[in-house]
């Protein structure tokens, strides 16, 4: 089983990312804050990500993630019935791990409602079998960004698309939202699209 994957980053962005991991590619489906986390890294410096392998009949996918927070976390999301991978994913990518675990530990089921996929019931269980799993902490990811917005729309555009999301649907959400936040980064215009979808 694979723990981490160390290697320069051959492609990004913020639905998956390859990894040269001398001279073999491996493609790592992540979500939004490991992307940001990702995209800060210089283009010579060497990326690691811890990984989970999800062996399918049809299919063998890795995830990502920037720290090991955050692979716990999805971890225990896919562990509560109903909760597949790309469902964990989805959660990690609307919102911050300080953000989740806070909304988990404090029943706040609204918040885990907001994400595109989650019912109410399935909000009640991954509270009810994680409430007691977590470890509440205090730190928070700040997301910075210079991108103009059009390639922040491109980008945006591509993830809800490699998500699921239609084209169309995707479009009138991001133009939406970039009318009303023109300065808005990718991850944040991501977020908030899951939102309104």
């Amino acid at each position: 089983m694979l723990d981490y994957i160390k290697g320069t980053i051959a492609e990004l962005n913020p639905a998956y990312v390859v990894v040269d991991n001398q001279g073999l590619g491996y493609m790592i489906n992540i979500s939004l804050n490991t992307y940001d986390a990702l995209a800060r890294i210089s283009p010579n410096q060497a990326a690691m990500l811890y990984v989970h392998e999800a062996i399918r009949e049809d299919a063998h996918l890795l995830y990502g993630f920037a720290d090991k927070r955050e692979r716990e976390l999805f971890l225990l999301l896919i562990s509560v019935s109903g909760v597949g991978v790309n469902t964990a994913r989805m959660i990690l990518s609307s919102m911050q791990v300080p953000e989740l675990e806070a909304s988990i530990a404090q029943g706040s089921a609204a918040m885990l409602k907001s994400v595109k996929g989650v019912g109410a019931k399935t909000a009640q269980r991954i509270i009810v079998d994680l409430k007691d799993k977590i470890k509440v902490g205090d730190s928070a990811l700040v997301i910075e960004t210079d991108q103009p917005s059009g390639e922040i729309f491109e980008e945006a555009m591509s993830a809800l698309v490699m998500l699921g999301f239609t084209r169309p649907m995707s479009q009138k959400a991001l133009k939406k939202l970039l009318k009303a936040e023109p300065g808005i980064s990718v991850e944040d215009a991501i977020k908030k699209a899951l939102k309104m979808m």
